[in-house]
């Protein structure tokens, strides 16, 4: 570019821009920065005002209020707390703590707790036994009978004592037989005590219908005490208006469970409750991998077995267990011929877990039964039905008593049911009771043809 056209650029940019860019006569930025750090310098008594106008007047200073962050701000008006979602500062001041109330769950017990209970000793042929009464005697009859290891109050005490199950124990009564020697406290047997068989003490309930007046009774039993019931509704089919079988076995013992079985009562007899017993009765009521699913039920098992249970006492029953013989039930398929089978007459319904070591069992049984008085009916995750599904069965109980003529008026919110004798049942009363089931239970009447069928 030619200097002389550059010197008149430079010239030109000189007169534009000196007026803006150039205090004339006033003060220039340097003086405007020093004045401003004297101001706010601490402990400077300093007034002069930081801009000074044209005039000559001070600038007016705008001095910002200065917030303490050291305090929560509170908020003024409840839109305010809205908007910023914070509460007043001063909303905790009247809140003082009095008191702590600890709640401590109430433990799962293996003793006798309820006053309702009456227990009577019943003398047989075969030297006395204790049953519990539970109700009114003037209702119907419910007869129940343990497994091994356990009595009345372990087996059954829980489950009658279920909501669920107020409203039977309000219009049926109930008699715990408790084997011989299998009661709560009970002495050793005598060392000469020749312990019943399966098939003699199934001929002492006899003995106790006798003692209270019974007519007939709807029978329920768990393991071992299945089997002396089925004995018994077998050889006095009068008596029994019904069957409900949990875990049943109606073949006699195999080579296995003979084995295990006579070592466990040996070692009951000379150690006591050692851990290897302990271990199998924990199988054989509930199963493999219990701990995992239900670890404090385990637990409270484990020690009544331990401190409760006589051991010398359980080995004569367990020795008197293993030595059954078959029930010799035959499934009639001709219907003209069902009557003169061997088979349960009444109805029944065989109950086991999906996890129970006893499930094929009760296949078995169902597959010896007739099949249009019988159902077979597996509960899904448990082994011990009684302790881990006690509302399953119990709904499945109520609809079972339903089905042998127990009209039942029910009402859905209070899940209560009226118990009373009827005569017949017509088809929307069941099919209002079947809506109101439980869906989780499946019931099936074959198991055996249904899988053939599939």
């Amino acid at each position: 570019m030619p200097s002389g056209l550059g010197g008149s650029y430079r010239s030109l940019a000189d007169d534009v821009y000196k007026s803006t860019t150039v205090a004339e006569n006033k003060f220039n930025m340097i003086e405007s920065v020093k004045k401003a750090f004297s101001f706010v310098a601490p402990g400077n008594g300093r007034s002069d005002p930081l801009i000074v106008r044209d005039d000559g007047r001070p600038e007016p200073t705008i001095i910002p209020a200065i917030r303490d962050n050291r305090k929560m701000p509170t908020a003024g008006t409840p839109e305010e707390t809205a908007l910023l979602g914070k509460m007043p500062s001063d909303s905790m001041d009247d809140i003082e703590l009095k008191k702590i109330d600890l709640q401590i769950p109430t433990v799962r017990s293996m003793s006798r707790d309820d006053s309702s209970v009456s227990e009577e000793r019943v003398e047989t042929a075969r030297g006395s036994i204790l049953v519990a009464v539970q109700g009114d005697r003037t209702k119907p009859a419910i007869l129940t009978y343990h497994d091994l290891g356990l009595n009345y109050i372990s087996s059954f005490q829980a489950f009658f004592n279920y909501i669920d199950m107020r409203a039977l124990l309000d219009n049926f009564c109930v008699y715990h037989v408790n084997a011989p020697g299998q009661e709560e406290g009970a002495l050793p047997l005598p060392d000469d005590y020749e312990y019943p068989t399966m098939d003699e003490l199934a001929e002492q309930l006899m003995f106790v219908l006798s003692h209270f007046g019974l007519h007939h009774v709807i029978g329920l039993g768990v393991g071992a005490g299945g089997n002396i019931l089925a004995r018994f509704a077998l050889a006095n089919p009068e008596k029994v208006e019904a069957l409900c079988l949990i875990n049943v076995v109606s073949t006699q013992a195999g080579w296995i469970e003979w084995g295990y079985q006579k070592m466990n009562a040996r070692y009951l007899r000379s150690k006591g409750m050692t851990q290897g017993v302990l271990d199998y009765l924990m199988w054989h009521h509930f199963g493999r991998g219990t701990e995992e699913r239900n670890h404090d039920l385990v637990q409270v098992y484990r020690n009544y077995f331990e401190r409760q249970v006589n051991p010398s006492n359980l080995a004569l029953f367990i020795d008197a267990y293993v030595r059954r013989t078959d029930l010799k039930l035959v499934r009639e398929l001709e219907p003209n011929r069902r009557k003169d089978s061997t088979t349960l007459l009444m109805p029944v319904m065989n109950i086991t877990g999906s996890l129970s070591p006893h499930v094929d069992d009760t296949v078995t049984l169902n597959g010896r039964l007739d099949p249009t008085n019988s159902s077979w009916m597996k509960i899904s995750d448990c082994g011990m039905v009684l302790e881990e599904q006690p509302g399953k069965v119990a709904e499945a109980f109520r609809l079972f008593l339903q089905g042998q003529g127990y009209g039942m008026t029910t009402v859905p919110s209070a899940r209560f049911i009226d118990f009373t004798r009827s005569t017949s049942l017509d088809d929307s009363d069941l099919l209002s009771l079947t809506h109101w089931s439980n869906a989780s239970i499946h019931i099936t009447e074959n198991p055996i043809s249904e899988a053939v069928a599939c």
